[in-house]
């Protein structure tokens, strides 16, 4: 199954997200929304655009190539490769494509290979599970826009793709606005309390001690043994 197009989300929506903490974001939703943490940057800068997505058979990307002809710039293709890591999805030929085109970076569930090459881009995030040197097959079959899972995630074709060194989340467009108060709210904070540290020496922490009662935990002041 081929989808050729999907409703994207404004592009001034995806940018409110520009420079945002993916571990912040995580805490505002629920601590269970990034991607598995063996999917990890060869690059770095940060990874921010539209999903479109792709689903591969194990050590095979058929289906990559025909979706590199199809995504927009300032899409993210997240690839579904089952988390299989024998066979390479892509490498420098491909990745130098995707960024000729406008692509904002690639994602996948599976291997990579050419790393030293892509290891060096500034401008083009990249996420794999894996590497490898041993090139794909190209037979098929596959889908393209159709919702998939990455990592433990699921992503749907023009959900928000936000990634930096801790990791890659998946945001939906209908969630954004209440997670940027959120997520704002949470980083202020953060400041207060990083602004303490350094003034003053302190971290308050009153749940700490509610935790440990809550616990039974028992105080003393010295034992030798």
């Amino acid at each position: 199954m081929i989808v050729e197009d999907f409703k994207r989300p404004d592009r001034a929506l995806v940018e409110t997200f520009r420079g945002v903490a993916v571990a912040n974001l995580d805490d505002c939703m629920n601590r269970i929304s990034a991607v598995h943490e063996d999917i990890r940057p060869v690059n770095k800068g940060q990874l921010l655009g539209t999903a479109f997505t792709v689903k591969v058979p194990s050590g095979d990307n058929l289906m990559f190539h025909a979706a590199m002809d199809l995504a927009k710039p300032g899409d993210v293709i997240v690839i579904d490769a089952g988390g299989d890591t024998r066979r390479s999805i892509f490498g420098e030929l491909m990745v130098t494509y995707c960024r000729k085109r406008g692509i904002a970076g690639i994602v996948v569930d599976g291997s990579l290979r050419d790393v030293d090459a892509m290891s060096q881009l500034t401008d083009f995030p990249v996420y794999a599970r894996g590497i490898t040197p041993d090139g794909p097959y190209k037979n098929g079959p596959g889908e393209i826009n159709t919702p998939i899972v990455c990592g433990g995630r699921l992503v749907n074709p023009g959900d928000i793709v936000i990634g930096d060194q801790d990791g890659v989340l998946f945001i939906r467009p209908q969630d954004a606005p209440w997670l940027l108060e959120k997520v704002s709210q949470l980083h202020e904070n953060e400041i207060r309390i990083i602004s303490a540290i350094e003034k003053d020496g302190t971290y308050i922490r009153p749940w700490v001690k509610e935790k440990l009662e809550s616990l039974g935990a028992q105080r003393i002041n010295y034992v030798e043994y």
